[in-house]
């Protein structure tokens, strides 16, 4: 059976969020962490949530992809400017 590559919208439907294209980026705008906090220790996740996240990172399998996707869209505010 085929499954389909991970995205942004099917990790939000994963973590039970609105997966649509304003849901995500208005998640990502009022959701930025600081540079010390690593995405799956952010306090806004659930338990679920955050093993969910924290098991594909540590997998490092295809979901791995989409999750350093959006480590790096909510930290934006954290990187340092060039």
């Amino acid at each position: 059976m085929f499954e389909p590559q991970p995205t942004l919208e099917l990790l939000f439907e994963q973590l039970g969020l609105d997966a649509s294209e304003e849901a995500i980026d208005q998640f990502i705008k009022t959701h930025q962490l600081p540079a010390d906090v690593a995405l799956h220790q952010a306090d806004f996740w659930t338990t679920g949530q955050r093993q969910f996240l924290e098991s594909h990172w540590e997998k490092d399998d295809d979901w791995a992809i989409v999750v350093d996707e959006l480590n790096q869209q909510v930290h934006v505010d954290s990187s340092p400017e060039v």
